[in-house]
């Protein structure tokens, strides 16, 4: 075996072309979608970190779509960053994934629990962030998003996990 162990494992010649186009085949045929959610959980006040979209109703947790070549923990941070002014100062914890139906057939999401953090500011309202802040877990808002509510009774309820966002 070399020093880089996956080099080891690499296709090349023939093999790795015929694998790389059966990949983009793949991706042409059954593109997939792929989002991340994190629940942020201030446990000292036992809040959560709820938005509200300028573009879509309710409140939900911040997320976003995991851009190409960007890892899912990646996209997090950054969603984190550009929703929320949160910084992650630990690992968030994947607790499940789920199919969103209601996006589209193919869309799935990686649902993160987040209790190592830090707010370099309050959110402020722009063109995508209508609101933002830490609720209490008894005084969530009106209009709270059902896939929201399902998420937060998994974690704090230990209610199974829906396979559907």
């Amino acid at each position: 075996m070399t020093n880089d162990a996956e080099a080891d494992f690499r296709q090349t010649g023939w093999p790795g072309l015929r694998a790389r186009l059966f990949h983009l085949y793949f991706v042409l045929r059954r593109p997939m979608t792929l989002g991340v959610r994190g629940l942020i959980h201030d446990a000292a006040s036992n809040s959560i970190f709820l938005i509200r979209h300028t573009y879509v109703p309710g409140w939900q947790l911040p997320g976003g779509g995991v851009e190409v070549g960007e890892t899912m923990a990646d996209a997090l941070a950054r969603e984190l960053v550009e929703e929320c002014n949160i910084a992650l100062t630990g690992l968030p914890v994947l607790t499940s994934m789920h199919f969103n139906r209601r996006s589209s057939r193919r869309d799935h999401v990686g649902f993160y629990v987040i209790e190592h953090f830090s707010q370099t500011a309050p959110k402020q309202p722009d063109h995508e962030i209508a609101e933002a802040g830490f609720f209490p877990l008894d005084g969530l808002p009106e209009g709270t998003t059902p896939a929201t509510l399902r998420r937060i009774a998994e974690v704090f309820r230990s209610e199974p996990a829906s396979p559907y966002w």
